[in-house]
């Protein structure tokens, strides 16, 4: 009786993702969300989801989800970057050397001067990990691990161990600003419009080239849906004030950087040749080599890319703390990997989205949240977020095999 009723709520789940055009194991995970999010509002009195700890809640979120975006590309195809946490750190002390060694004025230049060098080298340093896992044949799982070890060392040779600090004040946004009330509702106009023309062009091109197409009222009714939920979280962003300050503060500057960068991961995963070969080398790596891709170029873009992303998480996580330690980004790669395979990410290769990946990186850090705000101690904190990631493995293993 009790697996019939499961297979009906199994299949009763599939026809509405098939409707809605999702992956089951997303509407899966938004479900565990949501009953994550219930149970810590109950449990700390309504807390969790009060605007201040929702703010909060949103910054913590911004580098991890931020960087999953790019784990995803590199785990669909066959790969894994263990590096990310001490290259976020090695970044982190360049841009502040640069600061306040190289350029020791404040002011006009020398944040987004640092910026620059910070992506440069993210970007160089990450494409070059890659060249070596593509080139040499190397594992990349032995390469990263190499550079999880060498970069954190490498940072220590710049500073001899010391924090850098003071950075710039105007670098320091970036870390914890807000952009205000009415600009806050700006964005949410723009980015409903804009997704209001994704839609359109979509359902056009489907309809050109004689693809099924969703109903028109399904499609008002998810816009509709998106419209309040873009609405409800400007208000809530906008709800949180400064102390002693009847100004909202607006949506943090990280979680804007971090949806910025993620639309432009879901762009290049899904709209762009280089994000198919990624998922067709993924998927079948004879077959993707015999039609000509090269292996070289998508391993090494793909690196380059989580590199620019580390660079740009480097870059918020000293601006919050106005300074750049030796032990920042220390297991940020584990956390990195694990919301990017909760996010449904296969580590088999070919399966995984961005969407997912920002969904993971959400659920482990209100999982975090949640257990600090009624009071669970660390050590049973890092038992349960190990069981959420094995269980996600599990489950991933065993959606596979339910598909074949």
């Amino acid at each position: 009786m009790a697996q019939k009723e499961s297979a009906k709520f199994s299949d009763k789940v599939r026809n509405i993702s098939s409707a809605l055009e999702l992956d089951p194991r997303l509407l899966s995970m938004i479900g565990a969300l949501l009953m994550i999010w219930i149970f810590f509002y109950y449990a700390s009195d309504g807390i969790f989801l009060s605007p201040r700890n929702l703010w909060n809640l949103s910054v913590q979120t911004s580098v991890t989800a931020l960087i999953a975006t790019g784990m995803v590309l590199i785990i669909v195809s066959r790969n894994i970057d263990l590096s990310v946490g001490s290259l976020l750190a090695f970044l982190g002390i360049m841009g502040g050397f640069v600061q306040t060694e190289l350029l020791t004025f404040e002011g006009t230049h020398s944040w987004w001067i640092s910026i620059i060098v910070m992506l440069i080298a993210g970007a160089v340093l990450g494409g070059a990990q890659g060249f070596i896992v593509a080139k040499f044949a190397i594992p990349a799982f032995v390469v990263t691990l190499g550079g999880l070890m060498f970069w954190r060392g490498a940072g220590w040779l710049f500073t001899q161990g010391r924090t850098v600090t003071p950075l710039d004040s105007t670098y320091s946004v970036l870390g914890g600003g807000s952009i205000g009330e009415t600009w806050s509702w700006i964005v949410g106009i723009v980015a409903f419009l804009m997704l209001s023309m994704f839609v359109i062009w979509k359902r056009r091109s489907r309809a050109r080239l004689g693809f099924p197409t969703k109903s028109l009222g399904l499609e008002i009714l998810m816009l509709a849906v998106w419209a309040g939920l873009i609405a409800l979280f400007v208000s809530t962003m906008n709800a949180y004030n400064f102390p002693r300050s009847e100004e909202g503060r607006g949506i943090p500057v990280p979680v804007l950087i971090m949806i910025i960068c993620a639309c432009v991961m879901m762009y290049v995963a899904t709209m762009t040749r280089f994000g198919r070969y990624i998922y067709g080398y993924g998927g079948n790596p004879e077959a993707a080599e015999l039609a000509g891709v090269s292996t070289l170029k998508i391993t090494v873009m793909s690196f380059a890319i989580i590199g620019v992303l580390t660079a740009i998480g480097a870059m918020i996580s000293t601006a919050r703390l106005n300074a750049a330690p030796l032990t920042i980004g220390q297991l940020l790669e584990l956390q990195v990997i694990a919301a990017a395979v909760i996010g449904g990410t296969s580590l088999a290769g070919g399966v995984g989205t961005i969407v997912g990946a920002l969904i993971g990186a959400v659920l482990m850090q209100s999982l975090q949240n949640g257990m600090v705000l009624i009071g669970v101690q660390s050590a049973p904190q890092q038992m349960i977020m190990a069981g959420v990631l094995i269980f996600a493995v599990w489950f991933d293993v065993y959606y596979q095999k339910k598909s074949r």
